[in-house]
């Protein structure tokens, strides 16, 4: 679904004219329906990586493709969930569910009725379209997040730490509830997080990114069965993955902002 070969990005700095090299010839191939994370130091170019396959910023060499297409820019394949709900205050929670929907112009009013009450449905919120984003809670607010992102029917799924900004038992239980949506959804889903148990826990496939310029060191293929439990977390199987993974990402020092656990 989504392939990437050799991607490379600078940026430049204007007030001094240095180049800050982000990403060198990063390589990574997500398959279709697959749930990829991505974990790395901060500042390794994890949502800058994100951010391009969103077609929100420009690379410099390489190639990027969703099922055969070349990005150049956003697309109605793709939607992204990010770290913050972003929900429009003065809408609806329906209304900010189905403005994805209007925006792309290509689902009538019955349809969008339909898909808005489908996915608050989905994400447990039945009952709410007629409240305001302030009226819910961080993690509720997330749900109405997801909820938008899934009811415009993209192929591609992006979402950049989408549960950081909650408390660790909200992020948690936020886990298992994507799973369960995913499970249903089954969109191909690319999700960057600074813990390696949250991850594991999701994910099909884990690729590990190095310190800037990051590149992939690493792609770690998770055994665990589905439907999967939060006591997954506590079986030494998992705990022994989870180190590996934390061996990988500690051959670099730089290691400020990454989490080994939830709590």
């Amino acid at each position: 679904m989504i392939e990437i070969e050799r991607l490379t990005k600078r940026y430049y700095v204007e007030r001094d004219g240095r180049q800050v090299l982000a990403l060198s010839e990063v390589s990574l191939t997500v398959r279709d329906g697959e749930f990829m994370a991505i974990v790395g130091p901060s500042g390794c170019g994890k949502t800058t990586l994100l951010n391009i396959v969103a077609g929100l910023i420009p690379y410099d060499l390489g190639s990027l493709s969703i099922d055969g297409t070349r990005i150049v820019g956003p697309g109605v394949d793709r939607a992204v969930v990010f770290q913050h709900s972003s929900l429009l205050p003065w809408r609806t929670i329906a209304g900010n569910v189905r403005y994805g929907m209007e925006m792309q112009k290509r689902f009538d009013a019955s349809t969008m009725r339909e898909r808005t009450e489908y996915f608050l449905k989905l994400v447990g919120l039945t009952g709410f379209d007629k409240h305001y984003p302030s009226e819910l809670s961080g993690g509720m607010q997330q749900r109405v997040n997801l909820a938008r992102a899934l009811a415009a029917d993209p192929a591609v799924l992006l979402m950049d730490e989408p549960f950081a900004a909650l408390d660790a038992q909200t992020r948690e239980f936020m886990q298992a509830e994507l799973l369960k949506i995913w499970s249903q959804a089954r969109k191909t889903v690319l999700f960057i997080t600074h813990q390696i148990n949250e991850a594991v826990y999701l994910a099909d496939r884990v690729a590990v990114m190095s310190a800037r310029p990051g590149h992939v060191k690493g792609i770690f293929d998770i055994p665990f069965e589905r439907p999967r439990q939060l006591s997954l977390k506590r079986d030494p199987r998992f705990l022994q993955l989870e180190d590996a993974i934390w061996q990988l990402v500690e051959e670099t020092p730089e290691r400020i902002g990454m989490a080994r656990t939830a709590s």
